[in-house]
């Protein structure tokens, strides 16, 4: 099997890969893509935003290596922190294939039959929206895997879809998500491409327009703890207007979900109401009541005990962290 059908042949798959100063790391995934054995044409999508470092030199190197293979946009402006929508527009203009599989820049594949083992599943499986996977997770802080993978099952199986929801963006690997490319289509919600992440809505859609189907097989690598990505950069950072537009533009997207599909409407108030407790939690004292003013009109959707948790820990009450280990006991990701 291999990726050498006609030119003329229209790709059954897109893949499309974010990069923003992946210099270190981008070869890597590159290569992952390189190396898949399909008996179906694909094409590569590699975007760079406007990256300070190499990255554009490398995207380049495999553009003129692989020209039949690789597409390119190098940006001369970021365009993520423009935050409206322009990203997800460019993107969704270079996706032309059935099915749209996603690696960002510092992740890569590690199985060479990974777009196969998927798309055949996906083909033969017409009422499924989307493909994920078990996926290692690599520290680069520690330099080692973790013990711990992103997985769903330690089996095969479909993906509840209260569980894509109220279980958040981490809760499935992106780097393992194959998906149709009509889940994506002209009609993607506006809360969705605002939205300050791009995978976490992407997910809910998958689960709202099909089933989503999960392989236990490790096919690839997510890499945490990089100060080179965006949670890198912001994780400790103070509770800045970005910031808090980031967590309003989350918020909105769920709110907006919950009006479209309001058959899973208790999962997305759980799922607001969960948001916004560890948001507030793990916010600095000095900074709580500068979120809770943005985020007060989310509160007064949520019931009575999203509130008094919320309210607790706005106050500093010590008497209540016990809820956070009982929350925590779901497997909720952040």
């Amino acid at each position: 099997m291999m990726n050498t059908l006609k030119e003329s042949e229209q790709e059954l798959v897109t893949t499309y890969t974010l990069v923003y100063n992946h210099g270190p790391y981008l070869r890597q995934c590159l290569e992952g893509l390189v190396m898949q054995k399909t008996n179906f044409r694909f094409k590569c999508f590699v975007h760079d935003d406007a990256s300070t470092d190499d990255s554009a030199a490398i995207i380049k190197e495999y553009v003129d290596k692989y020209p039949d293979m690789f597409d390119a946009v190098l940006e001369t402006e970021n365009q993520y922190s423009k935050h409206d929508g322009s990203l997800a527009r460019i993107v969704a203009q270079h996706l032309k294939g059935k099915y749209v599989a996603m690696c960002e820049g510092d992740d890569y594949w590690t199985d060479p039959l990974k777009l196969q083992k998927q798309v055949s599943f996906l083909e033969s499986h017409p009422d499924y929206s989307a493909a994920c996977s078990r996926t290692k997770q690599y520290s680069q802080s520690k330099g080692t895997f973790l013990q711990q993978d992103v997985f769903c099952a330690d089996h095969d199986e479909d993906v509840p879809t209260e569980d894509i929801i109220r279980k958040g963006g981490l809760y499935l690997a992106s780097c393992s998500l194959v998906y149709k490319r009509e889940v994506r289509s002209n009609n993607y919600p506006e809360y969705c491409k605002k939205c300050h992440v791009g995978d976490y809505p992407l997910q809910i859609m998958c689960a709202m327009k099909g089933k989503v189907r999960y392989f236990n097989d490790a096919m690839g690598v997510y890499r945490v703890d990089n100060s080179h990505s965006w949670v890198g950069k912001t994780r400790h950072m103070g509770m800045t207007e970005s910031k808090i537009n980031g967590v309003l533009s989350e918020l909105t997207m769920l709110k907006g979900f919950m009006v479209d599909y309001p058959e899973y409407k208790k999962a997305f108030l759980d799922r607001i109401g969960e948001y916004l407790f560890v948001m507030i939690r793990n916010t600095e004292k000095a900074d709580k009541q500068k979120l809770y003013q943005a985020v007060q009109p989310f509160v007064t959707l949520l019931d009575w005990r999203w509130k008094l948790l919320i309210n607790a820990f706005l106050s500093d009450h010590r008497i209540f962290q016990s809820a956070t280990y009982r929350l925590n006991s779901k497997r909720i990701n952040y």
